[in-house]
């Protein structure tokens, strides 16, 4: 049997470029993750193909020349700038003779350095676990088999199967823990909408400067460093402003291709974007790539459902260009949508906290509403924001319902329910 390699320092790494724009990778990219993995690159392999190979990814010859650099640099890892499926991981290791990994596998790796808190590691092992329940196989073959003979007999399970099985606990047990964690900031975030304070996330690209921007912002000392994913857990602090103050939450970086099984894992995380009044979106204005990472941003931004969300664009390390000073961008009603600042050098800082002051209003809504029967569904929506005032029913079993919440929340769950919310007012009894 092949026994599988510890993973090491000494890396060769691999990157195909596709016809398929949404399968390309940045070799670039590739190199910043290994180095925050902690790993030396000492090999490089490119090509070029339409789809990858069944068996090796990267074809037969490619697949030898890999093993052949493998063995001239004593390498004793195989990084890939892709995804792999199971198979083509043992088929590669079996030529190389040394660990492979993927891109997946890679940002697992890095996640799982980073994680500090009890929630972090506990959402960090969950999608390592399911990643990891697709590759059992891989290294259990010797086992596969039930063995017979004196004292071989065992219960009619394989290793396999029993890996599997105590693999299925760990994960339900881990889900257990995390919805107990979800629950303890769902209270957080209910007492914070009661203090009538907003949220506001900063979220981007990793390595944007998010962190930085924080500290700067916060006067905290978050962990901030010149490396992919240097922040994991999630990290609250209030920000005074000159209307008010307002709650700053400083989250995990978004990269192209993010694994799902983080974006499932993260959930609870997540839910602080999800939930946010306003999304700081930072972007390295001195990153040759700032377009397309700003719409890689988006994607994620869809996907864990907070696309709906006011954006400011900060638009970070202007020191980095030349004849860019700090400023805001206003739009034709004189709404701001960009701010370009410096968060290491401090510059523009003001002119954000000015920004987010005009963004993050504090009106109050005081509504009367007469919700039939047939969408009793919203009555949650309003328990969940805690905002119900008084609640009866008519003749006709309608609930009128009497509620005070943000401007920003009754905008949100009405366009969330696309306009029917709006049909059930009787009444705006005040606007503070």
């Amino acid at each position: 049997m092949f026994e599988r390699y510890e993973a090491g320092e000494a890396a060769v790494l691999v990157h195909i470029d596709f016809s398929d724009e949404d399968s390309r990778e940045d070799i670039t990219e590739l190199r910043l993750l290994v180095e925050s993995a902690g790993a030396e690159t000492v090999g490089v392999i490119t090509g070029s193909r339409r789809s990858p190979d069944r068996k090796y990814f990267v074809g037969t010859g490619k697949a030898e020349e890999l093993a052949a650099m493998v063995a001239a640099t004593d390498a004793n890892v195989v990084i890939f700038n892709h995804a792999l499926s199971p198979a083509q991981e043992r088929n590669l290791e079996l030529i190389c003779q040394c660990r492979v990994l993927d891109r997946t596998t890679l940002i697992l790796d890095i996640f799982a350095q980073r994680a500090r808190t009890y929630e972090g590691k506990l959402q960090v092992e969950l999608a390592q676990l399911r990643h990891m329940s697709t590759r059992l196989i891989r290294g259990w073959t010797h086992l596969e088999r039930q063995k017979g003979g004196i004292g071989l007999r065992g219960p009619g399970e394989t290793q396999l199967e029993t890996d599997r099985r105590l693999l299925r606990g760990r994960i339900k047990t881990i889900n257990k823990r995390l919805e107990k964690v979800d629950k303890q900031r769902e209270q957080s975030r209910r007492a914070r909408q009661r203090s009538e304070l907003a949220t506001v996330s900063l979220v981007g690209y990793t390595n944007a400067g998010k962190s930085t921007l924080f500290n700067a912002l916060t006067v905290s000392e978050v962990y901030a460093a010149d490396q992919l994913f240097a922040t994991l857990d999630p990290t609250l602090r209030k920000l005074d402003l000159q209307d008010g103050s307002v709650i700053l939450a400083d989250t995990v970086g978004f990269i192209r291709h993010l694994p799902h099984d983080l974006v499932a894992a993260f959930k609870a995380t997540l839910q602080e974007t999800r939930e946010a009044d306003l999304l700081l979106h930072v972007v390295d204005s001195a990153d040759e790539n700032m377009g397309d990472n700003f719409e890689q941003v988006q994607l994620v931004l869809k996907e864990i459902g907070a696309e709906e969300i006011p954006q400011l664009i900060v638009c970070n390390k202007i020191d980095l260009l030349e004849d860019v000073g700090p400023k805001i961008d206003y739009d034709g009603d004189g709404v701001p949508i960009r701010v370009w600042v410096s968060a290491q050098q401090s510059l523009g800082l003001d002119l954000l906290e000015k920004a987010i002051n005009q963004l993050v209003g504090r009106a109050i809504l005081e509504l009367t509403l007469r919700i039939p029967a047939t969408a009793g569904h919203y009555l949650g929506q309003f328990y969940r924001l805690d905002v119900i005032q008084q609640k009866e029913y008519d003749d006709l079993g309608n609930c009128i319902l009497s509620v005070r919440l943000l401007e920003a929340d009754w905008h949100r769950l009405a366009k969330q329910s696309q306009g029917e919310l709006e049909t059930f007012i009787v009444e705006t009894a005040a606007i503070e």
